[in-house]
């Protein structure tokens, strides 16, 4: 892993933990209308790239945005990384839930970045390699990326990397956050639905049990 993957890992790592949210990253209306799924996700088809999909994404836009994912948080022996996590399986769910007013926004954003793409390295984002690929990225966070119209270069890398970070440390029951790897990499302990003030007044990571999702309690309160 290159030392620009782990200041990026790094990055994105503290922001989940140091905003003290890392359950609450889904928005509002995501968490009403998402339907319950089980807490290692299963919805979906298999592409190629070895992730789920098929609720919106088709096997050519699901391979882009779990490349670029990938390369927003990507993964390392022994740390998980965006396809570790499942966030292909959280962006495409929420895409045909809640986001789907946003499909418009990825279909383009996906068309602009394959032109960009083409025009600079002759080549699809998914061909290129992890330098060029991560080249494309700062092209596209920084508005230098051409080919863009609306979606601007910067909002489509803005919306991405926060569906990214959503579909890393956001409860599983969402989708992402596969085998709580997100959870893990950020030392969160899991949905708990007690803490007792010595807990909540500690500064050691909890040691109160396995990690709990939503999911987990919800079967529970139905038995």
């Amino acid at each position: 892993m290159s030392e620009h993957d782990h200041g990026r890992r790094a990055f994105l790592k503290g922001a989940a933990a140091g905003a003290g949210a890392v359950a609450g990253l889904v928005p509002d209306a995501l968490a009403q209308t998402q339907a319950p799924h089980n807490d290692t996700p299963t919805t979906g088809a298999h592409g190629g790239h070895g992730a789920e999909h098929g609720a919106f994404l088709n096997d050519d836009d699901a391979a882009t945005v779990a490349a670029i994912a990938e390369r927003i948080m990507p993964g390392a022996p022994g740390k998980p990384g965006a396809t570790d996590a499942g966030v292909l399986n959280y962006i495409d769910l929420a895409l045909a839930g809640a986001y789907a007013d946003l499909q418009d926004f990825y279909r383009r954003g996906l068309a602009a970045l394959d032109a960009f793409c083409g025009k600079a390295h002759n080549a699809r984002f998914t061909a290129l390699d992890a330098a060029r690929q991560d080249a494309v990225i700062t092209a596209l966070e920084q508005g230098k990326a051409t080919e863009f119209t609306w979606p601007s270069a910067q909002a489509f890398f803005n919306t991405v990397r926060r569906h990214t970070m959503e579909g890393m440390f956001a409860d599983p029951v969402y989708g992402g956050n596969k085998d709580f790897a997100g959870w893990r990499l950020v030392g969160f302990p899991g949905a708990h639905p007690v803490f007792t003030p010595a807990d909540m007044q500690s500064k050691d990571a909890f040691a109160g049990g396995a990690l709990i999702g939503l999911q987990a309690q919800a079967s529970a309160r139905r038995t």
